[in-house]
């Protein structure tokens, strides 16, 4: 974390209103990924997010160290996430791939299906690494930072994950060959 990112995070959390507007605006899509990666439904991830930076706003006296206010905001998030989940049924992801992955392009639709379902059957955690990663493409130090992972920590479950993911798109891709 450099200088001004410490200097923004305490000064959030010592209520200052633009300091935290900034923190939100540079967070926000991370926090999304992360509710995404739990709930797999846009609009309830939008509202996660926003229910959290409110409580978090209110709250965020609690954080006594500054460094840890990433990890702290994205925690809220995934413990929002995980209260909602608990409340409906699990939804599959939407039929629309680019919306998780813009720049990925799916040959067939079984692949596109197959693809969803893999990543559904994934751990949230490593559902949410994979979406930071690779549709986010934020970098190890921001994920370990909102995720609270170190960096081993961090590359055993992106390696986990696309371990898995290949094991899993393996008869679809071969089909395709």
């Amino acid at each position: 974390m450099n200088p001004d990112e410490h200097e923004t995070f305490r000064a959030a959390i010592h209520g200052d209103r633009e300091a935290f507007e900034m923190i939100i605006r540079t967070q926000s899509r991370a926090l999304f990924a992360i509710a995404y990666g739990v709930l797999q439904n846009r609009a309830d991830a939008e509202d996660v997010v926003q229910d959290s930076l409110v409580k978090a706003w209110k709250s965020r006296w609690k954080v006594r160290d500054a460094n840890k206010f990433p990890a702290w905001l994205a925690t809220i998030v995934r413990h929002r996430a995980r209260d909602m989940a608990r409340k409906r049924k699990p939804e599959t992801l939407p039929d629309d791939t680019s919306e998780l992955a813009a720049d990925v392009e799916i040959a067939e639709d079984s692949l596109g299906e197959s693809l969803r379902a893999a990543l559904t059957e994934l751990p949230e955690l490593h559902r949410s690494a994979l979406t930071l990663r690779y549709f986010e493409e934020l970098d190890y130090a921001a994920i370990e930072q909102l995720l609270g992972l170190s960096n081993g920590a961090l590359r055993g479950v992106l390696g986990r994950a696309l371990q898995t993911l290949r094991k899993r798109l393996r008869p679809a891709l071969t089909s395709l060959g």
